[in-house]
């Protein structure tokens, strides 16, 4: 039997395991990307390992969460990271030049490589040809030293697609139709692979689309072949020499398999407040919209944009919609001048901000609470926007464009008869405005080692004590199915200026569920405190700070239905033990303030099974929970986490050498 792309990706870079579903394997990986929002810690973390030098192929760091400068916080973080850059030997990407991930598929993508991101969406450089995966920072800085990744070997999703895509019709669409079918579930513990002879009319970014917001179907991550689009797109950025042919054999299988038919596909839109929640556009259409935001990663290409510009060309923004446009990397706003785009923007009445992901990280951007907002962004989880009772809705551009004329959510199909427009035959440049000037490459490696720049909002990573025998802890919060690390520890301009200040960023923990829930943890920090959590806990962002700042406050476990993958792991990588239900329904037999008791837990945590007893003491019951930790993990977790227990290998390896 021949291996698909995705197989022949993972077994080109096994270092340990077996390409068997469900079992732990080893990854090498080729090149890293961090963001400010998580780079922070990853850069922290390669600290406290004492790292000398970046030991992978590529490591990048970008600045483009962040951008906004109401104070000094965020100029002091950028200093520090361009200062670890040198530190370390990473690439700097400067504030403006982009967002991370088009930047890093423009400049450094390259087929059958991988790639360890401290950002879920890092999965969109899978359009290339890559195995691209989103990971916790501390994760990415262990590859940034040179070690190996750890997951379980994830099933395969073989999803063939026939057909052409029909006018006014994207590759946004694609994805929603996969989310309208399979949820924000559907694709947890799978790497999903696109195939078939409908690739042929999607072009790298629009596999970047597709690919990009797998994650939010819960995929480890997207794959697609190398193949001419991919060789048209490295030829475009003047890098065609780095093109690679990576193909599926003809006698590939899948785990799991799934059919889309592009020709009969629809505009569709998410409603608020999940990605899964899809229906057709034309169930929503009528309802009045003020707010429509073009950008983000999740629709990043330079076709993104001159779409939208092509539609609302010699035309007015509606009167009543505020209409934003988010370059997301300075080459692709060169391009778009280029052709005349940026002015047919403005000339239309869209506000143009900064090359970065502003609204879509909550910085900038934030809706009047209960007015409609329509974003080609990839999540509309709660809050997301920086608005508590926001309604954010995910659409296409076409989609976008078409609610920004008319001001209310309209199937943009109907815009030939409402307004006598076309559907729009885009002529795009052959070749990119390849520009690099805002890229700055590591030093040389005999560079003296440079002083890492820590301004006044820059903490220490917490201490990380080992965890205890016996766990008799409350109950602090109890939350339902799907919270997001949105929900959990919120971005947003309020809050991620303390991104490298944990005990501050710590308040500010589960504010969006519960404000009094940080202030009755360090109540109890002493004793620790336990969460309850429904189905899929920990959704969304790989942001590893949802783990980092409730574990700050005494967090030593959480029990839940199930885990998202990213989070699950961040939670052991910071050791906090992750239980799930063996019988969901126990889930309500416990309320918030319950007293859990865990005996015998380190014994336990071992023991053949992964089964651990949970007793309330409150309400006198006994439930059955289990661990799907490795033995690698089990030890992370005893020790109190990843830098605990690299320093406790490290002890004895230095003792025999001081003998």
């Amino acid at each position: 039997m021949g291996y698909n792309v995705a197989q022949k990706l993972i077994a080109s870079h096994l270092v340990s395991g077996d390409m068997t579903a469900g079992r732990e394997i080893a990854l090498r990986i080729d090149q890293t990307l961090t963001q400010d929002a998580t780079g922070t810690l990853v850069m922290l973390e390669l600290e406290a390992m004492d790292l000398d030098r970046a030991r992978a192929e590529v490591s990048v760091q970008y600045v483009d969460h962040n951008l906004l400068q109401a104070d000094g916080k965020n100029a002091e973080d950028h200093a520090f990271l361009r200062s670890a850059c040198h530190r370390f030997g990473l690439w700097y990407s400067k504030p403006g030049n982009g967002v991370s991930h088009p930047t890093h598929m423009q400049r450094f993508g390259v087929p059958g490589k991988t790639l360890a991101g401290s950002d879920s969406h890092t999965p969109a450089a899978g359009s290339l040809g890559m195995l691209a995966i989103g990971l916790g920072g501390i994760e990415v800085a262990m590859a940034i030293a040179g070690e190996p990744v750890y997951l379980r070997m994830p099933e395969i999703w073989g999803v063939r697609l026939t057909g052409e895509l029909p006018a006014w019709v994207s590759a946004k669409d694609v994805i929603l139709e996969m989310l309208r079918r399979h949820g924000v579930k559907g694709g947890a513990n799978r790497i999903i692979e696109y195939h078939g002879p409908g690739l042929a009319h999607l072009t790298a970014m629009d596999r970047h689309v597709i690919a990009n917001m797998g994650a939010e179907l819960g995929a480890t991550t997207t794959v697609f072949p190398a193949d001419d689009q991919v060789r048209a797109f490295l030829r475009a950025e003047r890098r065609e020499q780095d093109f690679a042919e990576l193909l599926a054999d003809t006698d590939a299988a899948y785990d799991v398999t799934d059919e889309i038919d592009l020709s009969g596909l629809e505009p569709l839109i998410a409603l608020p407040s999940s990605p899964g929640n899809v229906v057709p556009v034309r169930e929503a259409a009528g309802r009045p919209v003020d707010q429509v935001v073009v950008g983000s990663s999740a629709n990043p290409g330079l076709r993104d944009f001159a779409v939208v510009a092509a539609i609302v060309s010699g035309r007015q923004a509606h009167p009543g919609v505020s209409f934003d446009v988010n370059p997301s990397s300075r080459q692709i706003l060169q391009d778009l001048t280029k052709m005349g785009a940026t002015f047919t923007l403005i000339s239309a009445g869209a506000r143009l901000h900064q090359s970065g992901c502003m609204g879509c990280i909550g910085m900038g951007q934030a809706p009047a609470a209960g007015h409609n907002s329509l974003r080609t962004f990839p999540r509309n989880f709660p809050g997301r926007s920086g608005t508590r009772e926001d309604a954010v809705f995910l659409c296409s551009p076409e989609t976008a464009a078409a609610a920004a004329l008319t001001g209310r959510i309209t199937d943009p199909r109907d815009l030939p008869r409402l307004l006598g427009i076309g559907y729009p035959d885009l002529e795009l440049p052959a070749e990119s405005s390849v520009n690099t000037a805002m890229l700055e490459p590591p030093p040389p490696a005999q560079a003296a080692r440079a002083e890492l720049v820590k301004g006044a909002n820059i903490s220490s990573l917490p201490d990380l004590p080992p965890l205890p025998g016996r766990v008799e802890a409350p109950v602090v919060l109890k939350v339902g199915d799907d919270v997001s690390t949105d929900e959990i520890l919120p971005a947003g301009a309020r809050v991620l200026p303390y991104r490298s200040n944990i005990p501050k960023l710590a308040e500010f923990t589960f504010a969006q569920i519960d404000e009094t829930y940080a202030g009755r943890a360090h109540a109890s920090r002493d004793s620790g405190h336990i969460v309850v959590g429904g189905a899929n806990y920990g959704q969304g962002s790989s942001r590893e700070h949802a783990v980092i700042a409730p574990r700050h406050l005494g967090l030593r476990v959480v029990l839940a239905v199930s885990f998202a993958r990213i989070h699950w792991q961040n939670l052991a990588n910071f050791g906090v033990l992750a239980l799930e239900f063996a019988d969901p329904h126990d889930y309500d037999r416990i309320q918030q303030g319950d007293t859990l008791v865990l005996d015998d837990l380190r014994r336990a945590i071992g023991a053949d099974g992964g089964e651990i007893t949970v007793r309330n003491a409150t309400r006198d019951q006994h439930y059955t929970a289990r661990h799907r930790l490795s033995e690698r993990q089990i030890a992370m977790v005893l020790a109190g986490g990843l830098i605990p227990w690299l320093r406790e290998r490290q002890q004895p390896s230095a003792s025999r050498e001081a003998g």
